[in-house]
């Protein structure tokens, strides 16, 4: 947007020059147009040059007075007529760029403000969001921590209780034994508490 407002400006300045050097070689030229007009309509009623009635040895060409070249075209008028046309012309298209150039960058700006504004919505939610992830993500390492230490404390005690749990010096058929004793010594002690005679 910043390069678009300084290119525009130099095309403003640019046009604007152009426009301005336009009206001036206008009113130059109309002021020429205007001396050359009044010289060439005193040049048709001037003497100076008239040739008087020729001799009869006088060339043919000399029987009536210079006026000029006025009405036949192709002279210093009709010339300055076209330079002053060409002026006019430039004034009126530099004219029309500087209204297009403008209104194209009038649209861009628009265009432009649109999307900036479009941009830092989006880049708004994309903070909001991320400082909402990030919140979930401390959370969620808050809870991590806590149920690590949970597991740790877990471990632990199974480490201290395995021993006691597994005796890894008594052989499978001991242990076996062992428990079919224990079974049989809680089925008399359960016979017992009914009321049953122990045999």
């Amino acid at each position: 947007m910043a390069k678009a407002t300084a290119d525009r400006n130099d095309s403003k300045e640019a046009n604007e020059q152009t426009i301005k050097d336009s009206k001036e070689a206008q009113a130059a030229l109309q002021q020429a147009l205007a001396v050359l007009k009044d010289y060439y309509a005193r040049s048709a009623e001037a003497t100076a040059l008239t040739q008087q009635t020729p001799a009869l040895d006088a060339p043919e060409t000399f029987d009536k007075p210079y006026t000029g070249m006025m009405p036949e075209g192709g002279n210093v008028i009709d010339f300055v007529e076209v330079i002053h046309a060409d002026f006019t012309r430039l004034e009126s298209d530099a004219s029309a760029s500087e209204s297009t150039e403008q209104e194209q960058f009038e649209k861009f700006m628009f265009e432009s403000k649109q999307d900036m504004a479009l941009k830092e919505n989006e880049s708004q939610h994309k903070d909001d969001s991320k400082v909402s992830k990030e919140s979930a993500l401390h959370s969620t390492q808050e809870e991590l921590k806590a149920t690590q230490e949970q597991l740790s404390t877990a471990i632990a005690y199974y480490e201290k209780l395995k021993p006691t749990c597994v005796d890894s010096g008594v052989s499978y058929e001991e242990r076996v034994k062992r428990r079919k004793d224990e079974i049989e010594s809680l089925q008399q002690a359960l016979k017992i508490l009914q009321g049953e005679d122990i045999p």
